[in-house]
């Protein structure tokens, strides 16, 4: 089964192969996303990784979690499920 990780507080300029290079020490990386904004194609400061299994994801998280990369502490932990859509169900009418 593979394991989904969600980084935050990514610097501006990091790019997919950046975070394929540093994350894949720990793993066999399926997949990298950095998310970035529709409009004006500029990173929206998190993205994800997609291991091979569940425990490669648990080993970058305990490895990476708060420590520096391009200059900033980024956060690594488990991707949330979301609902169909990315539509938040909690009554905000917010959407992502």
């Amino acid at each position: 089964m593979s394991g989904k990780v969600h980084v935050g507080n990514l610097d501006s300029n990091a790019n997919d192969d950046d975070l394929r290079e540093a994350f894949s020490d720990y793993g066999h990386v399926l997949d990298v996303t950095i998310m970035r904004d529709h409009e004006t194609g500029r990173s929206r400061g998190f993205g994800f990784i997609t291991y091979g299994t569940d425990s490669e994801a648990v080993t970058a998280i305990q490895e990476l979690n708060e420590q520096e990369f391009h200059g900033k502490r980024i956060r690594v932990n488990f991707a949330n499920a979301q609902s169909a859509g990315g539509f938040r169900h909690d009554n905000h009418g917010s959407y992502g």
